[in-house]
C-alpha cells in the first residue's frame, strides 16, 4: 500500500492518479466528473464503521448506486459510438477515499467496465493534526482544489457534465467551480466566500492561485446531483437549470437521452438494471417518468419517442398517463434542451446565494 505515493500527483490533501497521457487528455471534446461517494459507489464515511469497510472489503464487494455500473456503459458507448477516432473515454472521478485503497477503487471501476482518465482521493492522514481537523468531514476546498486541477489539464474549450450528490453540498461546490473558472466570483469576494464556506487559509491560497490559471469561461455543461439524502428539489433551482436533481439514474439516463447524450435504446437498459438487480417496479419508474414531467424537464417530444419503447419493453404499463400534459420545447442550443413552455427559471442565475439554504 506504501507505493502509491511514488505513482501519485500529491498537492497537499489532493492526491491524483492519472491513467491518461496528456494528449488524450487535451484531446477530449467532452469531459464527464463524478463524484464517486454516494453518487457512483454507496459509500458511507459517517461512522467509523463505514471508514473501516470501505478500507478493508475487497473490489467486487464494493456496491455501485443503483444502475451507475450501466449508465457510466451506454454513456462510454455513445460517446465511442459519436467520436469513432478516439478509443478512451474521458471520465475522471473524485473520491473522499483515502489514497491507500486506490488499486481497489481502480480494479472496481475496470470490473464495471470503466476505464478513467484519473481518479483524486483524499489523505486525511494530514488532516489528523492543530489547524486542520476540520478538513476531516468538510469537502467544499478539496473538491474544488480537485476540479481546479482537472481544468487545468483539460483544452480550453472542454465542456465538462458534474456529476454529485445532496450529501456533500455538490450543487454548491459544482456551481461555484463554475463562478471561479468564469471569474463571476474572484479576489477578495471569492477569498471571502471560501472562507464562509469552511475552507481553511492554505486552500483558499491554493484555490484563488489555481483561478489564475485557468482560462476565462464556463466549462460547466450540466450539473447532476443524485438525492441519496431525499432534499427537496425544488431547492436546487437557486442554482438554475443547468443543475437537474435526480432521484435515480432512470432520471438522469431520461434526460440524456434529450440532450441526445443517450440513444433511446440505451435508456432501456438502465431502467431495466433497476428492475432486475434493484428491486424496482413499474409503478417506482412510472412516477420517476411522471415527476420529471411535472418538474418540467422532459419535453413532449422526448416523451412521444422514449414512451413507447419503454411500454414494449414492459418497463411501463401500456395505459400509462402523465399527471400533467408535457411541454414543448421552448428554447434548444444544438442537440441541449435549455427550456420549456411556461419554464422561466434562469440556465445560470447571475448571483447564487451559497450561504442562505432557503427551499
Amino acid at each position: 500500500m506504501r507505493d502509491w505515493k511514488k505513482r501519485a500527483e500529491i498537492t497537499g490533501d489532493v492526491v491524483f492518479f492519472n491513467y491518461a497521457s496528456d494528449v488524450t487528455e487535451k484531446e477530449a471534446r467532452e469531459v464527464y466528473i463524478w463524484d464517486l461517494d454516494k453518487t457512483y459507489l454507496d459509500t458511507r464515511f459517517e461512522s467509523l464503521e463505514g471508514l473501516f469497510r470501505a478500507a478493508v472489503e475487497k473490489a467486487f464487494q464494493k456496491r455501485n448506486i443503483p444502475g451507475t455500473a450501466t449508465l457510466v456503459r451506454a454513456l462510454r458507448n455513445s460517446w465511442q459510438a459519436k467520436y469513432s477516432g478516439l478509443k478512451d473515454f474521458p471520465i475522471f472521478f473524485i473520491t473522499a477515499s483515502p489514497p491507500q485503497i486506490e488499486r481497489k477503487i481502480h480494479e472496481k471501476l475496470n470490473l464495471d467496465g470503466i476505464y478513467p482518465y484519473g481518479v483524486f482521493f483524499k489523505d486525511n492522514l494530514k488532516n489528523l493534526r492543530p489547524g486542520r481537523l476540520r478538513r476531516l468531514m468538510h469537502q467544499v476546498g478539496y473538491k474544488l482544489q480537485a476540479l481546479l486541477q482537472v481544468r487545468q489539464r483539460l483544452s480550453e474549450s472542454v465542456r465538462l457534465i458534474l456529476w454529485g450528490d445532496d450529501s456533500e453540498s455538490d450543487a454548491i461546490i459544482y456551481s461555484l467551480f463554475a463562478d471561479i473558472c468564469s471569474r463571476r466570483l474572484e479576489g477578495s469576494e471569492l477569498r471571502q466566500l471560501l472562507e464562509a464556506l469552511m475552507v481553511t487559509g492554505q486552500q483558499v491560497d491554493v484555490i484563488l492561485s489555481l483561478q489564475t490559471k485557468m482560462p476565462v469561461n464556463d466549462p460547466v455543461e450540466k450539473i447532476y446531483i443524485n438525492l441519496e439524502a431525499d432534499t427537496d428539489a425544488e431547492y436546487y433551482l437557486k442554482f438554475g437549470r443547468r443543475v437537474l436533481p435526480t432521484y435515480n439514474s432512470f432520471q438522469a439516463a431520461l434526460d440524456l437521452f434529450q440532450d441526445q447524450r443517450l440513444k433511446a435504446e440505451q435508456v432501456v437498459p438502465v431502467a431495466q438494471d433497476l428492475v432486475d438487480n434493484y428491486g424496482f417496479t413499474r409503478e417506482e419508474l412510472e412516477k420517476s417518468f411522471d415527476d420529471l414531467v411535472r418538474r418540467q424537464v422532459v419535453a413532449a417530444p422526448t416523451i412521444e419517442e422514449i414512451k413507447p419503447l419503454l411500454i414494449r419493453e414492459g418497463l411501463v404499463h401500456e395505459k400509462f398517463q402523465f399527471s400533467m400534459a408535457p411541454r414543448p420545447i421552448a428554447l434548444q442550443l444544438g442537440e441541449r434542451v435549455l427550456q420549456l413552455e411556461g419554464n422561466y427559471e434562469p440556465w445560470v442565475p447571475e448571483r447564487i446565494d451559497y450561504l442562505h439554504d432557503y427551499r
